[in-house]
């Protein structure tokens, strides 16, 4: 039984890797253009993908192709009415990164309320060497506590945040992008209300056509001028050029940005155009992927193939 990994790089080099050999004969590619997917799968019976797509034209060709492992937790780059059509299985992930996504979220706020890069470079310019004082107060900081946190999407890693946010003494509201989410240890807010009373904003919630460009310039001009926006969510919900210009306008004290509309984001991206870098801080997608995640992640893709081997006999 063949097992072919198509873009093994974007999980690392990790020995959790090798755990696979164990299942089947496995080919490992660390990427896969377009144009080579179908050749490689083709003789596949199993396929593990986290970002190639697998669309309905491949599938109906892929014959031999009984199951697919997406090694993340959105099927989006999968024809899932293709793959129920041909009875082909797809296993996706769910839980793996809840931790690692909450850490990030919060080394990004306090980058931010702390200014750590500017005082990081005080201190290395040996200007705090020539300093009259023991401290600098240049930048001000700001505590979480007593400040409204809101929160959009409190789904698992939403409430993981919220759990954080609430340990430093910050008092958490909430927007369900669904409807559907009621949660009775914390308010639930409508939009309007979470972007004019939040001190610091945070993005947990999936792409769709609910949250789509949820947040532009008009929703913008409603926060606090005082506030922060963090999007570890989905690209896409945001305006990217948007928030730029709310930026630029000092509309927001500041933004941080893993996600982004279009991976890996092109050189004329708006966000490149930012006046003044201290404001906004960007990372390339990388709040999911701290070493105990893709570890818990791999170990997930294991168990769905040796779920769907033990279900063969």
């Amino acid at each position: 039984m063949k097992i072919t990994f198509l873009d093994a790089k974007t999980v690392g080099a990790l020995p959790e890797l090798n755990d696979l050999e164990l299942l089947g004969d496995l080919q490992v590619f660390q990427n896969t253009k377009a144009s080579e997917t179908f050749k490689r799968i083709q003789d596949s019976e199993i396929v593990i993908t986290n970002k190639v797509i697998i669309d309905k034209k491949i599938i109906k060709k892929a014959d031999k192709l009984k199951l697919i492992c997406v090694a993340a937790t959105g099927t989006n780059n999968i024809d899932l009415k293709a793959a129920e059509e041909k009875d082909i299985q797809v296993k996706n992930v769910k839980g793996y990164s809840t931790h690692s996504v909450a850490q990030h979220t919060f080394s990004m706020i306090f980058y931010l309320l702390n200014h750590i890069s500017y005082y990081d470079r005080f201190v290395k310019s040996k200007k705090y060497s020539r300093s009259d004082i023991f401290t600098c107060l240049d930048k001000n900081i700001f505590e979480l506590k007593d400040k409204v946190f809101g929160i959009i999407g409190l789904g698992t890693i939403g409430k993981e945040v919220a759990k954080v946010a609430e340990a430093f003494g910050a008092e958490v509201i909430y927007y369900s992008t669904s409807g559907k989410n009621s949660d009775p240890v914390y308010k639930r807010t409508e939009l309007d209300d979470l972007l004019k009373t939040s001190d610091v904003i945070s993005i947990h919630a999936p792409l769709n056509e609910k949250t789509k460009n949820l947040l532009g310039l008009a929703q913008f001009k409603l926060m606090k001028q005082s506030a922060i926006l963090v999007n570890t969510g989905r690209g896409g919900i945001i305006i990217e050029k948007d928030l730029v210009k709310a930026l630029n306008q000092n509309l927001i004290s500041g933004a941080a940005i893993d996600v982004y509309e279009k991976e890996p984001i092109g050189k004329s991206n708006p966000f490149m155009s930012i006046k003044n870098k201290e404001k906004l801080l960007l990372t390339p997608h990388i709040a999911w992927a701290s070493v105990e995640a893709r570890k818990e992640l791999l170990k997930g893709v294991y168990d769905n193939i040796r779920e769907y081997l033990n279900s063969r006999t």
